[in-house]
This record gives structure tokens, sequence and C-alpha cells, in this order.
């Protein structure tokens, strides 16, 4: 069970600390919050809590136009196709995939209004704690300084974000003040990102259970190994030896941890089951309590089948939406366990009664059969591309498991007493073993040492049984940059890293995958949406977008 400091956090979103969330045509960053507040530890609280109920809705695949959605359909490992009737949705899946998005995407605007907003809901609470007694709040000093750092941290994190995507943009840290701001440079963005960083990180609490689902030393220390992973791409400057160093802080605990002692879980369902509130390896996450808050995960719509809650026994369906790439699939060897475990393909059937699960659409009345291609095989067609798909179309999202709300066949498996409690990680500890392992490597001219294959042979072994993996274990010689870069896409599919992966590899606009072929390098950032533009004429464009 969670800590109940998780329950504030969907009891947060109940209370009036914000305006409408409803206006996402304006600038979020010039929306005033409620200022007769923070008049006792609860509210206090309930402030410091808010933005991460709806950091919710724009860095996890929410079932809204959001960071993850821009950070993962732009890639070469998951789309939305066309599919049948369903999918077209004015063409918005297409131009993610194609890269031949415009400056007036409602898309890219619905994630920038997302994501400032968030920034704002963090630079009240910052403004209104700090420049309150605390005998009128009801807390301490210690707590006064330990959520400011919080919250600035918190702040970080949503202009890193911010700033992966778009690259020049306003940084606000007042509430409305100034109204129009301008833009700044993206290594100027770095910089004040970096700097509040290390500002905050020690006045920070440590990740402890208490600490479940919120910004801590440990987050902090993953943002600068993000940051400085990506620095030579978002600034010109490389940084590996200081994210080196910071994932040294993250593995050596300095940042504290989940539980007990921060280390890789021992397999590869720990970080995704009902149950990942357990592990060690958690870093950063959303967390969610679906019967005490009725705060649920929001990924379902975007990944599960109309027909899903038959497969594992849930409440809950989707849009049929994302799927894996064609290909993808196969560039998973047969032994390994993130292929049979993390993925879903082949006929399915019913998780209670195991009969056959009846697709709804093209293949109505026929069992349902999720294929590794995306064509129109009831006809026949051999052409495949993002307009061709039919309802089975693509492997599926199996990674995380909300578990079962019905029991399987004579009560086996039992009802789930953890249904719908899954968190979705931001970030986890494999990932920081695979930056510090790329950071050496990259020092190395690109060659791999007997420390970088360490790292990533410790995450990966997971995968694999103890009579497979002497096969499968890498060396110096066959840990490549290109094979560093296949195998961080078999480990955080669907974690929101692959647009990033590959803009530092320098594949994103170059290379070619399925139907998608090599687009200009202005598409390594999003255009400033129009619509912020026609608001705040202080907004600059980027290179190549009108």
């Amino acid at each position: 069970m969670k800590n109940k400091s998780i329950i504030y956090i969907a009891l947060a979103g109940l209370l009036s600390v914000t305006s409408a969330c409803t206006k996402l045509d304006e600038n979020a960053y010039d929306q005033l919050l409620t200022d007769d507040f923070y008049n006792n530890k609860t509210e206090v609280l309930s402030a410091v809590l808010r933005p991460y109920t709806h950091a919710n809705a724009w860095v996890t695949p929410s079932g809204q136009d959001s960071w993850w959605r821009a950070a993962e359909l732009s890639g070469d490992q998951l789309a939305w196709p066309t599919k049948g009737r369903h999918g077209e949705d004015g063409g918005k899946w297409k131009r993610f995939h194609y890269h031949s998005w415009t400056a007036d995407e409602n898309g890219l605007n619905r994630a920038w209004v997302l994501m400032y907003w968030g920034m704002g809901l963090c630079n009240d609470p910052i403004e209104n704690i700090e420049k309150r007694d605390i005998s009128k709040m009801g807390i301490s000093q210690i707590e006064k300084d330990s959520y400011l750092a919080e919250l600035k941290l918190l702040r970080a994190f949503h202009y890193l974000k911010l700033m992966d995507l778009f690259g020049n943009i306003p940084v606000v840290t007042q509430v409305g003040i100034p109204a129009q701001p301008a833009t700044k440079s993206r290594k100027e963005v770095f910089e004040f990102v970096e700097k509040e960083i290390k500002e905050n990180i020690e006045k920070a609490p440590k990740l402890s259970r208490d600490m479940v689902g919120r910004m801590s030393q440990a987050g902090a220390y993953a943002m600068l190994v993000e940051l400085y992973l990506n620095a030579e791409a978002w600034t010109g400057t490389p940084r590996w030896d200081d994210c080196i160093a910071a994932a040294d802080k993250l593995i050596g605990g300095a940042g504290g941890a989940q539980n007990g002692t921060m280390a890789l879980d021992p397999n590869i369902a720990d970080q995704f089951s009902t149950t990942n509130d357990l592990s060690k390896e958690a870093i950063f996450s959303i967390a969610y309590q679906y019967k005490p808050a009725g705060f649920q995960p929001s990924w379902t719509g975007e990944f599960y089948h109309f027909k899903q809650q038959e497969i594992y026994g849930g409440g809950r369906n989707g849009n049929d939406g994302v799927v894996v790439i064609p290909g993808v699939y196969s560039t998973y060897k047969d032994a390994d366990l993130r292929k049979s475990n993390w993925l879903l393909i082949g006929k399915m059937v019913k998780f209670t009664d195991g009969t056959p699960v009846l697709a709804s659409e093209e293949y109505a009345g026929q069992q349902l059969e999720f294929v590794d291609n995306i064509q129109k095989n009831k006809t026949g067609s051999k052409v495949s591309n993002m307009s061709e798909g039919e309802e089975n179309s693509g492997v599926r999202f199996n990674k995380y498991k909300l578990g079962n709300q019905f029991a399987g066949p004579g009560g086996k498996p039992e009802v789930d007493p953890n249904y719908n409690n899954t968190d979705w990680n931001i970030y986890r500890l494999t990932w920081i073993y695979f930056a510090k392992a790329e950071a050496i490597m990259r020092k190395n001219g690109g060659a791999a040492t007997a420390e970088a294959v360490q790292l990533v042979n410790d995450s990966k072994k997971r995968a694999f049984t103890a009579t497979t993996w002497s096969a499968n274990a890498y060396t110096t010689a066959t840990l490549t940059m290109d094979e560093l870069l296949a195998e961080r896409g078999r480990e955080f599919i669907f974690e929101g890293f692959r647009r990033n992966d590959l803009i530092r590899f320098g594949k994103f606009t170059t290379g070619a995958w399925w139907d998608h072929t090599a687009s200009s390098s202005t598409r390594e950032l999003y255009p400033i949406p129009q619509q912020q533009r026609d608001l705040n004429p202080n907004l600059s464009q980027n290179p190549g977008y009108n």
C-alpha cells in the first residue's frame, strides 16, 4: 500500500486552488490562482501537491495532447495509424509520424498550455509560501524550506521538458509577471534549469516512502543526468563527466530511495506491476491510488483496444490507438522476456474463461488477433502506411499492468487487490545505468569500456533466463553506439525517451523507418505554437517555421 501522502495528491485536485481548467487557448503562465489560501498545513500541502495531479495530464500518455505524445509519436517505435473508420483525427497522428507538423498544430498548442499551466501551479505556491509567515500557515521553517525546494525542483522539471520539445521558450517565475514574456534561448533555459536544481537539491527531502510520487533529491539528480546527457544536443557543449557524476550520486544512494536502498529490481516486472510502488529502482513517478482516492492511470485510452477489458480482466477499454511500428517487435530476440511480457500479439482470449475475444470492427464476430503489420489484411492488400490499418493492426502495449478486477478461470488468478493502482515511472534506475554507460562511451570516442558493458548487462540480463543469458550478453566489441541505441529502444519502449534518443544519436531527422523518410533538421525542435504567438508577440518562432 502506498504511503497515505499519495492520497492527498488526488484530493488536492478537488480543492479550489486554480482557475478554470478548460481555457486551453490562453497563456497558461498568466492564469492567476487563488490568493486566499494557505491558511493551515492541509491547505499548504494541497497546493504543494496540486501540480502532481496535473502532471498526469502532460507527462504520461494520458489521452490528452501532451509532452508524451510529442516525445514518442514522432519516433521510430510507436504510431497511431488510421484503423478502418477510427483514428484519422484530422491527420494529427500522421503529421507527427511524417514530421509534417505545422506551427498551427492544435495538439502542440495544447501540450504547451498544459505544461505551462503545470508550471504555473508550481509558481503560485512558491510565491505564496515564500511571502507568508510560518505561524499563519501552521508549518515549521524546515517544512517551509522543504516545500519550496520541492516545488522549485518540480518547476525545473517542467522547464526541462518544455525545453526538450520547443527549445527556445520564455522562463516565468511569477504568476502573470511579465504578462507577455519574451523567448529565451535554449542555452539560457538550460542554465536556468541547472541553476534551479543545484540551488535546491540539498534542501529537498531525500526519496523515501513518504515521498512516493513526489519530487525529491533523487528526482533532482535524475534531472541532472537527463540535462547533462542531452547537453551537447541542447546547448552545443557536451557534459559527459557531469552526467556520470550525477548518475553516480543516484547509484550510490545519495538521493535516497523509495524502498530501502536504491538498486535495480531483480526482474523486469517489478517496475510495471500494480505494486510497483514497492520497486527499489523507482526514482520519480506519477503515483495513483484508485480505491481510496479515485485517482487512476490515464494511459488506457491511449493504448487499449475497444475490447481490452476482456483480455486482462478489468473494467477499462481504450481508443484502439497507439501501436508498435511494424518490425520493432522482431528486434527483440525470442528469448528476450521483454518481448513476451511487454508486448501483446496474437489471438486474444478472455481473462475470465479463456474463450476467444471477438473483434468489433472489420473482423466483428471473429477472434481478435493483433498482428505485426499495418495493412488491410482482410482484402489481401500489402500496402502498408499510416492510412491502411485495421482494428487489429500492430503489436500492442503490455508493459504496465493494471491488474485484474475479475478472477481468472476457476478463480485463478484471484482478483488483484491493487487493481488500477499502477504508478507511471518518469525516471527509474535502469535509465540512469544506460545514461552513464552512454556518457562513458561518448567520452571514449563511441567505444564501449568494461564499465559501460557492465552497466548495460546488469540491466539487460533480467530479460533472459540463466540458460539464455550468456548468448545475449554484451561485450566491448558488440556494444557499439548503434547497438546501444537499439537496446535503449528495447528497454525504454513506451517510456517517453525515443525522440530524445534519436536526436542525440543523429537519427531523428536523417533516419528512415517503416513508411517514414528523412525530414529536415529543423524538425529537431517543434514550432512555438502560432496560437501562443498570436497572444504574445514577444515569442520568437523557431527556425524553419513560418
